[in-house]
Order: structure tokens, then C-alpha cells, then sequence
């Protein structure tokens, strides 16, 4: 059973968000907060797999309560909860450990998929929001030279793998996309991650947008 904390200070979100997962049948939902002072309590407390963290909470944040979570012996993979039109503090969530940033509103299915993507040590990127999150975080820097470089040690394959990633595709989508199995996009990932530094997909996709790849 794949254990998810939820903080959000808006109690429709937070039922909605549990009414979804619960659904999965190997989902449950062992803790809420509408205040993200208590979540790091809460997670040594019942242990989740995934943290779905609001960014923007009316006490203490979501960015704060991320960071506390990160001090743990024992994190949990975390995504933020955001809003289409972005938040200004997702660049700093990134740096601070978030695996993935997810509307608040998300297809339950897509919803459902990217909590199990997270409980395996995945990360995930909203393909509605994925180009905003990474132009977000980019610094200005449309064709940074280091992503340059990093994206030139890529193969011709690597390189539509990575500019995939950056559209916040699935291995799956990538995989009918480019006529591959999802093991060897899985494989082709893992090679790309390791060549640019990026210890997750978010940070590959930032790669992807400094480098050129993306529009």
C-alpha cells in the first residue's frame, strides 16, 4: 500500500485529492494538514511514501515544510502542488528536493499514475504545465552554455528522450512516440540522467530548456 501525506489549506482541494487516490485501491491517504508546520511531525509520525505539498499555504508553506522534510533520516519523494499559471516559488522548490509539481486539478488518472511514479523514487512533471514550470526556473538563461555542453555529449536518441522529458511525457508516452518499448526508454532515461547530472526529470527537462531543446 503506497502511503500519501497531503497539506493544502484548502479543504476541497485536500478531499478532492483524497477522493482520488483512495479510489486506487493501493493508494491511502494515512495523514492531512491544512498548515505545513505540522507536516514534517506528521511524516516521522506515519511514515508516507509520497508528500503532496501545497506551495502556497496561509501559515507556513509549503517550501518550508518541503525543506523540513528533507532533514529527515527518511523523506518522502514530494511534489508540489501549483496552479497553472505557476507559482514564483518553483524554482526554489526544485532546488530544495521537490520530485515533480502537479496541478492542483490534475486528471485522477494522471494524478493517480504520478503518486505511484513518486512511491518508486520517480519524479513528475505535469505535461499542462511542464513548459511554464521549466521557463520558470530558467533563469533567463534560453541557451545557457553548460546546458549546451551537457546536451552535446547526448546521442541523436538521447536528445529526443531528453526533449520529451521536458514536454513532461511518461516513459510510456515517450516509448509510443518514438516507437520504443518502455524498457528501453527506461534505459535510455536512466543513460541520460546520469550524462547531464540530473537526478530526476525536472531537472532534466531545466537541462532540455537551457540547452535549446524546447520552445
Amino acid at each position: 500500500m503506497i502511503k500519501v501525506l497531503i497539506a493544502d489549506d484548502e479543504e476541497l482541494v485536500r478531499d478532492g485529492l483524497r477522493t482520488i487516490l483512495t479510489s486506487a485501491g493501493d493508494i491511502e491517504v494515512v495523514a492531512e494538514s491544512d498548515d505545513g508546520a505540522e507536516v514534517a511531525e506528521l511524516a516521522l509520525l506515519h511514515r508516507p511514501h509520497v508528500a503532496l505539498l501545497d506551495i502556497r499555504m496561509r501559515t507556513t508553506d509549503g517550501l518550508t515544510a518541503l525543506r523540513r522534510l528533507m532533514m529527515l533520516p527518511q523523506p518522502p519523494q514530494v511534489a508540489m502542488l501549483t496552479t497553472f499559471d505557476v507559482d514564483s516559488y518553483v524554482r526554489e522548490a526544485l532546488l530544495a528536493g521537490a520530485a515533480g509539481f502537479l496541478l492542483k486539478d490534475t486528471e485522477p488518472d494522471y494524478l493517480i499514475k504520478a503518486v505511484r511514479d513518486l512511491a518508486v523514487g520517480g519524479a513528475v512533471l505535469d505535461p499542462a504545465v511542464a513548459a511554464r514550470i521549466v521557463a520558470a526556473v530558467a533563469d533567463g538563461e534560453r541557451a545557457a552554455q553548460p546546458a549546451r555542453a551537457l546536451i552535446s555529449t547526448l546521442s541523436d536518441r538521447e536528445r529526443e528522450v531528453v526533449t520529451l522529458i521536458g514536454q513532461g511525457l511518461s516513459n510510456a508516452e515517450i516509448g509510443s512516440a518514438l516507437h520504443l518499448s518502455e524498457a528501453t526508454v527506461k534505459g535510455y532515461v536512466s543513460a541520460v540522467l546520469g550524462k547531464i547530472g540530473a537526478v530526476n526529470r525536472v531537472q532534466a527537462a531545466l537541462v532540455a530548456y537551457r540547452g535549446g531543446l524546447l520552445d
